[in-house]
């Protein structure tokens, strides 16, 4: 007879018994661990020690170099003289109170509503216009590895370009003397200098940033992308959706989270639209096409030296992106998505 069918005794069925779970197990609660299985802010620092201490220079560096100078604002509640001593920090404490007279020029200053004005164009424009998930998807439906490859090289490549020499390339284009105002005076029709036409600044300004930063934003989408399983396209088709269909309901489903945060970080970003950009081509259009918000800073702080005024004009910026930020993320919310923050 097999050993199987052979019954056991009450000595051997005595010790096949589980043996008590002893404290500290995984069955039960270990010591700093509570009930609820989460680990104390003790135990979590001493498991983490390393990881905090890898990333301590870099939050040091954003301490110093991103929140200390926060502390500066100050100033545009101040008639700041920076020429009162060689310290600047004893030239903020000696200078002396406005309240909120600074903030009551920005608000009577037309200059500086034109400038909220072609900031809010200039971002409108390129928020439209700007279209690196468009590039992303057709970059993705190519099918030979090496075209890809070669093709986002060329759209990468104009990202590592100075505004200084995107300028100079859209100057020999389409500037007074450029290629196609000779084509147009070849052709017996008078020349044109878009570069310094004021009507068109703002659609030159947008096609010069997408040139230069279309390719870099695609990387992104196209690592969402690479993201998706092929095993729901192989679905998709295999009920008859064509490659539209599957475009629609399976790529731009699985892109949409990504989508919802790049569109929180722009809106952030949206009363920066460019201040090296801008500032090179102000003197060319004049300071009605060309002033923006950041150039308009940069001009009254620090070519007339009006401190204070300049830096009640930054902090009411600041306090608009904030503003926009939180808007931007509750829409994000309200799509089902994350956005920067949970709820």
């Amino acid at each position: 007879m097999s050993n199987s069918t052979v019954p056991r005794t009450g000595t051997e069925a005595d010790t096949t018994k589980k043996t008590p779970v002893a404290s500290g197990d995984a069955t039960g609660p270990r010591k700093g661990r509570p009930a609820t299985g989460k680990l104390s802010l003790r135990l979590r620092f001493r498991r983490d020690r390393v990881l905090l201490l890898m990333t301590l220079p870099a939050v040091l560096l954003v301490l110093l170099f991103n929140y200390v100078p926060i502390l500066g604002n100050v100033v545009a509640f101040q008639e700041y003289d920076p020429y009162l001593s060689d310290n600047g920090i004893v030239s903020i404490l000696h200078s002396p109170w406005v309240g909120l007279e600074n903030f009551q020029r920005i608000f009577e200053d037309s200059a500086f509503w034109n400038s909220v004005r072609n900031t809010l164009v200039l971002f409108v424009l390129q928020l439209v216009l700007y279209f690196p998930i468009l590039l992303a998807l057709l970059i993705n439906s190519v099918v030979r590895p090496r075209v890809r490859a070669i093709s986002q090289a060329i759209l990468y490549l104009p990202h590592f370009f100075s505004w200084v020499l995107v300028i100079a390339v859209f100057q020999q284009l389409l500037g007074g003397a450029g290629l196609l105002s000779q084509l147009l005076r070849d052709h017996g029709y008078d020349g044109l200098s878009l570069m310094t036409d004021p009507d068109t600044f703002k659609f030159l300004v947008t096609a010069q940033s997408v040139w230069k930063d279309a390719g870099w934003g695609i990387i992104v989408f196209l690592a969402a992308l690479a993201s998706v399983s092929p095993d729901l396209y192989e679905a998709a088709a295999m009920d008859g959706a064509n490659r539209w269909r599957r475009m629609w309901h399976v790529t731009l489903p699985a892109l949409r989270p990504v989508i919802a945060l790049l569109l929180v970080l722009r809106v952030g970003d949206a009363l920066t639209v460019g201040f090296e950009q801008i500032l090179l081509q102000r003197d060319a259009v004049g300071p009605g096409a060309a002033e923006v918000l950041d150039t308009f800073v940069w001009w009254n702080g620090v070519r007339n030296q009006d401190f204070g005024y300049a830096a009640a004009a930054g902090l009411v910026k600041g306090v608009i992106s904030l503003g926009l930020v939180l808007i931007a993320n509750k829409v994000a919310h309200l799509m089902g998505e994350q956005g920067v923050y949970k709820k």
